[in-house]
């Protein structure tokens, strides 16, 4: 028997055959007595059928079962088959004699070698992105297929890694699941996983004989563990798990439509945390009751540049239209701490989590505020729209937002511009501060949403990037829970409302507490909608 540890980047169990992929290595000659020329021309028809290829990826995963936001990644990908910067690395490389594919292998290896090398993990999990698209012209130039996996038949995958291209292309009906001993959780690879429900595990670090190719596999995402060849009576204690969750789900597609109501008729919301427009395909398709999240913060991690207030509003008018009349609420960017983008500047810290981040850099660059809440603004007017201010630790600070608010208003006011002047402006709880404060602060804000992740680590002197300490970041830790109540009543007692947006709201080991104690709303990624409102739903609080 063969069994291997990772992380799970989606819950549930597959079992089935499993098919080893072993990626072709193609030798590259560095010879430097090439013709330039002829070169440049092998590399741009190389990357020209690139770009053609990524375009069709996109349309295949927009009409497919993956939807919009994940069909961006193609897009993605074809802006960086296009990035100047590359380009200009491939051809100096070029110019001192090499071939077209040397010159991308060394220019991919290079940038991907500068993301893998940046402290933040979404920054970080673009390497693969990079290596992938070096791999993809390459295999171009050099008149190679870019069908590089296929499959016959339902099975379990593993490799040393996947692409995003390889697994958007397989029928998703063949793919129990898939297993890689590189990669990361914050791949774009594992956010497909999850997009489309693919039980996988990455990171093994290990890896699995050939000689087990075709044997039986169990991938068991909920402990991380990947198995070959089990004993038959653990064999089967899983297929009847794996047949179980199968048809729960199943059944929880009955669910749609029906209302978040308990037993004894208490009603919560279920909204959907989304981190852009396309998105919003995905909460309307799990028939959430709104977006409770929008991390706006995305637009500024996928720019070269500041985005513009007609970029941002494109973006934000989008989702609100696809929503309308269900609600939107927006958080203005969270740049900093785990989430950099290199044109901000911001200086190296020993202390990211606790130093200068989102709403912070808006007090020395007031502009970046009053450009989002100008574009936030704007989109109101076509739709049902709020706002919500993350990292907020004093009144004086909520002040500040409400008088760059006051501002803005003013300024469209005068540009002839239609916006709901009323449009809601909320704060995120995600400091302890702001939760004990709560009474002071409900007098200002006009609704609370709690950012547990943040506020467990701050709560318990706990970095969440920090593997080692996971076994003590308790997320069930009586402190915690005590500042949510508190933050809720404290809302309740100036009549506004008060959600969840952080990863407790879908711990189904906290929903009755969290019902108790009146929580309005519960945001969730797209995929636990109804496996919420399954709880909700059978849940009787007054017994």
């Amino acid at each position: 028997m063969t069994e291997l540890t990772g992380k799970s980047v989606f819950e549930g169990v597959a079992v089935g055959k499993l098919k080893i992929i072993v990626h072709q290595k193609v030798e590259i000659s560095d010879r430097t007595d090439c013709d330039p020329e002829n070169e440049k021309r092998r590399f741009f028809e190389g990357r020209e059928k690139t770009c053609e290829y990524l375009d069709s990826l996109y349309r295949r995963a927009l009409a497919g079962k993956v939807g919009g936001a994940e069909a961006e990644i193609f897009s993605m990908h074809k802006m960086m088959a296009e990035d100047l910067d590359f380009e200009d690395g491939v051809m100096a490389s070029i110019a001192e004699g090499h071939t077209a594919e040397y010159a991308v292998k060394k220019t991919g290896e290079e940038l991907s070698a500068m993301f893998a090398s940046m402290e933040d993990s979404y920054m970080k999990a673009r390497a693969a992105d990079v290596a992938d698209v070096a791999g993809q012209i390459n295999r171009n130039i050099m008149g190679l297929s870019s069908e590089t996996v296929t499959v016959e038949e339902p099975c379990i995958l593993f490799a040393e890694d996947f692409s995003p291209s390889e697994i958007v292309k397989i029928d998703s009906a063949k793919l129990l699941g898939f297993v890689t001993s590189g990669g990361s959780p914050n791949s774009h690879t594992a956010i497909l996983a999850r997009t489309l429900g693919i039980p996988a595990i990455v990171a093994t670090q290990e890896g699995i004989s050939f000689e087990c190719d075709g044997h039986t596999a169990v991938i068991d995402c909920d402990g991380g563990k990947v198995f070959v060849d089990l004993p038959a009576a653990e064999l089967k204690k899983y297929t009847d798990r794996a047949k179980a969750l199968a048809a729960a789900k199943e059944a929880r597609n009955a669910l749609i439509g029906k209302p978040n109501e308990t037993l004894d008729g208490k009603r919560i919301e279920v909204y959907c945390n989304i981190g852009n427009s396309s998105d919003a395909d995905l909460a309307v398709k799990n028939d959430a009751g709104g977006i409770g999240l929008f991390r706006s913060e995305f637009l500024y991690l996928e720019s070269d540049d500041y985005p513009t207030e007609e970029e941002q509003f494109e973006q934000y008018r989008s989702t609100v239209e696809k929503m309308n009349p269900k609600p939107v609420i927006i958080r203005t960017m969270d740049i900093g701490a785990d989430k950099q983008a290199d044109y901000f500047g911001l200086d190296k810290e020993d202390n990211p989590a606790l130093g200068y981040r989102s709403l912070r850099i808006c007090f020395d660059r007031p502009e970046i505020m009053e450009t989002q809440l100008a574009a936030l603004y704007r989109a109101s007017a076509y739709g049902n729209l709020s706002v919500m201010i993350p990292m907020i630790i004093s009144e004086s600070e909520l002040d500040w937002v409400l008088d760059v608010a006051a501002k803005v208003r003013k300024n469209l006011t005068e540009r002839g511009v239609a916006f709901n002047e009323k449009m809601p402006i909320g704060i995120m709880i995600e400091t302890p501060a702001a939760a004990i404060i709560s009474d002071v602060l409900a007098k200002k804000a006009a609704f609370f949403s709690i950012g547990t992740n943040d506020l467990t680590q701050y709560t318990l002197a706990v970095d969440r990037q920090n593997a080692k300490l996971e076994k003590i970041c308790d997320k069930h830790h009586p402190a915690l829970l005590r500042l949510i109540e508190t933050t809720v009543k404290n809302a309740h007692k100036e009549g506004k409302w008060v959600g969840i947006c952080g990863e407790l709201g879908r711990d189904l080991t906290l929903t009755e507490f969290f019902l108790r104690i009146g929580v309005d709303e519960l945001s969730v990624s797209p995929a636990y909608v109804l496996p919420l409102r399954e709880k909700i739903r059978s849940l009787d609080l007054s017994k």
